[in-house]
């Protein structure tokens, strides 16, 4: 980086800690689950509850994803009661349409699932000096989940069969805001049996993944906060009866590995700079490009090949997103 541009970003930098440091509440934006956080990353912060009293009011949230190439597109409403700053519960509906892939947007032919979500904070941001990060424990259960693996399931076996799948997580998150460039990094370990947020089916284990963001806020116009944020998640590995119809060429039989990407989101979320009540995301997220490869037959006769290689292609490497919460 030349010096002057390095000059010019630190003067933003403390223009911008400088902008914020009277900033003491911090936004109440819900993730695409529900709870507060990033995009798709929860947070050590719960709704906020006013002084001397042990209820919020409630937050309210509604998200949307364009994977209408494949997976069709994703819309989500939600609501969450927090608890003396110190907790949180809330519900979402993840309602689901139909993709425009006549090959694979039937893995999606669902209209959605049900999440119920829960968070605890064990140590508050600042609580113990101004460099203590809090810690927070929290939850995901999601019912009714069709998609993929039950979809799957019902066709090798002609049973429709609904998965639940869970969330347990722990999250570090920090806002610094002052010199020489504020910020907000989030950081934590889920274990889960979901892949891709219920949304890619079952995972055939339950194992640890690691998640995290980061998010740098600027001063905006009319009062408001700007910041650009990245976020990711680690998904599992495999997913539940995918393997059937996934074709591996060197030995010319089903069974083979799906490649299942680390989720992405690159975010910019605009909330109000003192006591904030809404937040609004916009950004691109990354969820899946081919993950593997099927065999679908020709019907041809002899001599041409009863079987023909069909990359199984998501078209979500790169989505658009957006999502808006107000806390009442």
């Amino acid at each position: 980086m030349k010096p002057s541009l390095f000059k010019l970003f630190a003067i933003c930098g403390c223009a911008a800690a400088s902008f914020f440091s009277t900033l003491g509440a911090h936004a109440q934006n819900l993730t695409l689950e529900g709870q507060t956080g990033g995009f798709i990353t929860p947070t050590a912060y719960v709704v906020y509850t006013a002084k001397d009293h042990i209820f919020s009011h409630p937050a309210v949230g509604y998200h949307f994803v364009n994977t209408a190439k494949v997976i069709g597109n994703i819309h989500t409403f939600s609501i969450t009661e927090g608890f003396a700053n110190r907790a949180e519960v809330g519900y979402t509906r993840s309602v689901h349409t139909l993709g425009d892939s006549p090959a694979f947007s039937k893995l999606w032919d669902y209209s959605g699932m049900n999440i119920v979500h829960g968070k605890v904070v064990a140590v508050k941001d600042g609580q113990f000096g101004p460099w203590t990060p809090g810690l927070a424990a929290g939850f995901v259960v999601r019912t009714d989940d069709k998609f993929v693996s039950g979809a799957l399931n019902h066709a090798l076996t002609g049973t429709l069969k609904s998965y639940t799948n869970e969330d347990l997580y722990v999250a570090g998150s920090k806002t610094w805001l002052h010199p020489p460039v504020p910020f907000l990094i989030n950081f934590g370990l889920k274990f889960t049996n979901a892949s891709i947020y219920g949304l890619g089916g079952q995972a055939t284990r339950f194992g640890g993944r690691l998640f995290g963001g980061l998010g740098i806020p600027l001063p905006g116009p009319f009062h408001t906060a700007i910041v650009p944020a990245i976020g990711f998640t680690q998904e599992p590995p495999q997913v539940e009866n995918l393997s059937a119809i996934l074709f591996d060429p060197n030995t010319g039989t089903t069974g083979a590995l799906a490649h299942i990407p680390t989720t992405m989101d690159y975010a910019v979320r605009v909330t109000q700079k003192d006591n904030p009540h809404f937040a609004f995301d916009i950004g691109v997220g990354h969820v899946a490009g081919t993950i593997g490869t099927t065999a679908v037959a020709t019907g041809l006769p002899a001599p041409y090949p009863p079987l023909v290689l069909v990359p199984v292609d998501l078209k979500a490497n790169a989505v658009f997103g957006m999502g808006l919460s107000f806390r009442y």
